[in-house]
C-alpha cells in the first residue's frame, strides 16, 4: 500500500524580491503556511513568477529577500530555474 503525504496548504501572492542589485515585484506560491514557520532546519518551498531575466540573475545571486503581501519578510535560497523561464524555485527559512 503507498503511504500518502500530507498536502500543504498552497500561500499564493503578489510580493516583493530583493536581492544584490534588483528589488522588484513577483508573484510566488509557497507550499505551506509561511507564519508557522520558526526559528531552526525546519524550510518551505516555493516558486516565483517575473520575467526570465529576473528570475535567471536572482537564481545566479543565490540568496535572496521576499517580501510577502502580508509585510512579512524571509530569507530564500534559490534552489532551481530552466534558462528562459519566468519561474525560480525557492527554499525559505526564517
Amino acid at each position: 500500500m503507498a503511504r500518502l503525504r500530507k498536502q500543504l496548504p498552497s500561500h499564493l501572492g503578489a510580493g516583493e524580491l530583493h536581492y544584490r542589485g534588483f528589488t522588484g515585484t513577483v508573484d510566488y506560491e509557497i507550499q505551506g503556511e509561511p507564519s508557522a514557520l520558526r526559528l531552526g532546519p525546519a524550510r518551505l518551498r516555493g516558486f516565483l513568477t517575473t520575467t526570465p531575466e529576473v528570475a535567471a540573475e536572482a537564481f545566479r545571486a543565490g540568496e535572496a529577500e521576499l517580501k510577502l503581501q502580508d509585510g512579512a519578510r524571509f530569507r530564500i535560497t534559490l534552489i532551481g530555474h530552466s534558462e528562459g523561464a519566468d519561474v525560480a524555485y525557492f527554499e525559505m527559512r526564517v
